[in-house]
């Protein structure tokens, strides 16, 4: 029969206990370092520990980071978890008595919090950081084709012509978004739990600013409830995530519809083809695909996290814990991959200027413009005008012609049809009206894709990247959390 009364049960230990070591070793194992060391320092400053004692657990805490190898740790079931196996080596180098003033004001409850924000947040910087690449790489390659013709899609048909800038500025501005709603999501987590300990701080006299400093956040989150049930940090960056990959698919399959063979928009170059293994003349543009399916597992596992926080007690719990947060990390290990691969992908393709000529003549798509140059030029309505665009497309179709070539004929004979007399425009004119550049140059309004509205566009995205924050906030923390334990450890 299996022993039930020792602690911990063998499958307990094996499903349960196990991997929570495992994953706080591997993941939190230098939190687990700076926090002990932070809160040892906060600990003297405020009196709450004397010099003496503040000095043996800072040497045994160095000898401890020494001696052990988080890596190589397996676990025994010996003590509950990792915490526990730090507190155990730590009174087995100063005593009970003097290592068990270490936990001294704190709890569980807010080191476990902090640490998940600190991996959080580590995590979230990286992502930002390869954001903010891809975006500029967007920004370089919009400013590239900002007059390059393309043609543009709605429900899945030819619609206008515009160029391949116009259409990945539209993608910039959606980014931008997303990096923000990102940067909010880190503020969230730019609040440190410590002094919380278990719900409601402490009687001691902790300084939680200090440990807040020390630990590199912005402040330590005012309610300490707060401190260990709201999970908004983490539902907040994780739905951060999920969006900003759900909108980046959607780009992602653009793409894959523009280099199929029959459209044939964009041409990829050879780096980013493979060919078949039975089929030679077969051009594989395959990581479009796995932008496509990893971008799509980062939506999955984001949206995962979010539901894990879904009819959950708002007190501290497992649920937000442990294996959970570890979970939640491979969002950003497959997401930054997709934001590095598609931030090489997109400066190297080019447009295939004969074939959007070709679609943008059968497609008949600058006929809307024809409309609009008819309201301009004979003073007629634009319902008339579009019935007179309407027929002349019906007829070029029909004829299985081009619009700029054998369009005029048709136009003059609906022009007529419709309004009662001859048009004024000449076969020059009517070239001109019809023609894709010409579409594109007089859609000069803010936000359109001529010349001018472009460059002002372009400066804008390029102001919006150079004012996204890039912190210095970790490392100056660290700086000064090493100046104040080293000072402690002098004192001995």
């Amino acid at each position: 029969m299996t022993d039930t009364t020792t602690f911990p049960d063998p499958v307990y230990k094996d499903t349960v206990l196990g991997p929570l070591f495992d994953h706080a070793r591997h993941d939190h194992a230098e939190g687990f370092r700076r926090i002990d060391r932070a809160h040892l320092v906060v600990l003297h400053h405020t009196g709450i520990l004397p010099t003496d004692a503040a000095a043996q657990i800072a040497a045994a805490l160095v000898e401890i980071d020494r001696q052990i190898d988080p890596n190589a740790l397996t676990y025994t079931g010996e003590v509950e978890d990792y915490f526990f196996l730090r507190e155990a080596e730590l009174k087995a180098r100063v005593g009970a008595d003097t290592g068990g003033r270490l936990h001294t004001a704190r709890s569980r409850n807010d080191i476990d919090h902090t640490l998940f924000k600190m991996s959080l947040k580590s995590r979230l910087d990286a992502m930002l950081a390869e954001a903010r690449a891809l975006l500029s790489a967007l920004i370089d390659t919009a400013e590239r084709e900002s007059g390059t013709l393309i043609v543009a899609y709605t429900h899945g048909q030819p619609a206008q012509p515009t160029t391949f800038g116009h259409y990945l500025s539209a993608a910039i501005e959606v980014l931008i978004r997303d990096i923000e709603r990102l940067q909010e999501a880190r503020c969230a987590v730019d609040l440190s739990s410590m002094g919380a300990a278990a719900i409601t701080t402490s009687g001691f006299p902790i300084d939680r600013q200090l440990m807040a400093d020390l630990l590199g956040f912005a402040a330590p989150q005012r309610n300490s409830y707060s401190c260990i049930a709201a999970v908004d940090y983490i539902t907040a960056s994780y739905s951060a995530v999920e969006l900003l990959f759900l909108h980046l698919g959607r780009l992602v399959q653009d793409f894959q519809v523009w280099s199929s063979f029959e459209v044939g928009q964009i041409y990829v170059p050879n780096a980013f083809v493979q060919i078949s293994s039975i089929m030679p003349q077969k051009r594989n543009p395959v990581p479009i695909e796995h932008m496509r399916h990893l971008a799509s597992q980062t939506v999955g596992r984001a949206r995962m996290m979010k539901d894990i926080m879904h009819n959950t007690p708002f007190t501290d719990m497992n649920d937000s814990e442990g294996e959970t947060q570890a979970a939640g990390y491979s969002a950003f290990e497959v997401g930054n991959r997709v934001l590095r691969l598609l931030a090489a992908f997109v400066p190297a393709l080019r447009i295939n200027d004969d074939r959007v000529a070709q679609n943008i003549d059968r497609a008949c798509i600058t006929i809307t413009e024809l409309a609009d140059t008819l309201v301009r030029q004979e003073g007629i309505s634009f319902r008339q005008a579009h019935e007179i665009a309407a027929q002349t497309a019906k007829a070029v179709v029909a004829a299985q012609q081009s619009l700029a070539a054998g369009g005029y004929k048709p136009f003059r004979t609906a022009f007529r049809d419709v309004v009662g007399r001859d048009t004024q425009m000449q076969l020059a004119g009517f070239a001109e009206a019809v023609s894709p550049a010409y579409f594109v140059q007089v859609r000069d309004r803010f936000g359109g894709p001529a010349a001018a509205p472009m460059r002002e566009a372009i400066a804008a995205y390029r102001t919006a990247l150079n004012n996204f924050e890039q912190t210095a906030q970790e490392h100056a923390a660290q700086q000064a959390l090493d100046t104040a334990f080293t000072a402690l450890m002098e004192t001995r």
